[in-house]
């Protein structure tokens, strides 16, 4: 045999994201137009929160100013800390309990929402010191945190989130009913 043989890559392959995650949308989050997430989730049960691509903040060629993980005075996200297997200490989260501040460049400010139960594992801070990481891969070095849903609430959790054919639905009839873009 040849030790020279032909291989052929499928140049349409699936990226890891397409491949692992289950993608999951939240739409108009507490009534705000266009202020769309997507929630990654892991056959494992972790869930990445990311922005949706329809998000303001990516549209129109926006920059970013800066992204603030402290959401109060007595509450900042860059103090969870997590240990052990069963990741004790992160802290609990509720379905619209905010993640991040977000703040562009024309001075427009976006809450980033967790948008599912869950305790707290991660969150991005390379998106603090990189904030283009959000622009240029939102999905993948740009995401915002990682959140962990209890084993008994792991199906429970995309009850009130939409597949992606209903997001696209929920998008295409957006566009029909309003002349000005979001």
């Amino acid at each position: 045999m040849d030790s020279m043989e032909k291989i052929e890559i499928d140049v349409n392959a699936p990226s890891v994201i397409d491949r692992y995650y289950t993608r999951w949308y939240r739409t108009d989050l507490k009534g705000k137009s266009c202020e769309d997430h997507c929630i990654l989730q892991h056959s494992n049960r972790i869930c990445v929160v990311t922005l949706a691509e329809t998000h303001p903040i990516l549209q129109d060629g926006r920059t970013i100013k800066g992204i603030n993980y402290k959401i109060s005075n007595g509450c900042s996200r860059l103090n969870n800390k997590v240990s052990g297997k069963s990741k004790r200490g992160g802290q609990f989260l509720t379905d619209f309990a905010p993640l991040c501040r977000i703040t562009c460049t024309d001075e427009t400010e976006y809450t980033i929402y967790s948008c599912i139960r869950g305790r707290l594992l991660e969150v991005n801070e390379d998106i603090i010191k990189r904030p283009s990481l959000l622009l240029e891969k939102p999905s993948t070095e740009g995401y915002i945190a990682i959140i962990l849903p209890k084993l008994e609430e792991s199906k429970a959790i995309t009850e009130n989130l939409l597949t992606r054919e209903a997001f696209e639905s929920v998008v295409s009839k957006r566009g029909s009913a309003q002349p000005q873009p979001c």
